[in-house]
């Protein structure tokens, strides 16, 4: 028996080396998140910040903000998926109430 889809946020930071090359990046994510069954909503491109501290050497990240349905199992699935993804510096998730 499945369980029924809910609304989920994720916050995706990615290393950047440059800006170029920044769109196959997010749109790379968002297939690796349909691959786990998701269905993507929306993605909201945040754009490039600086960190509050250096932390792992790095001094910035590309914020992107997918909304997507999913099953509960599927975050799970996500994280360790995409924790392999060396264009990944940071993953959140949160569900959305309705």
């Amino acid at each position: 028996m499945s369980e029924q889809k809910r609304d989920y946020e994720a916050i995706i930071v990615l290393n950047l080396q440059g800006e170029e090359g920044i769109d196959e990046k997010i749109n790379a994510v968002g297939r690796e998140i349909e691959e786990e069954g998701a269905k993507l909503e929306k993605i909201d491109r945040i754009g490039k910040r600086e960190f509050a501290y250096n932390a792992r050497k790095k001094k910035s990240g590309y914020y992107v903000n997918y909304f997507f349905k999913a099953e509960p199992d599927t975050i799970a699935k996500l994280r360790g998926r995409l924790r392999i993804n060396p264009d990944i510096y940071l993953q959140s998730y949160q569900r959305i109430a309705n």
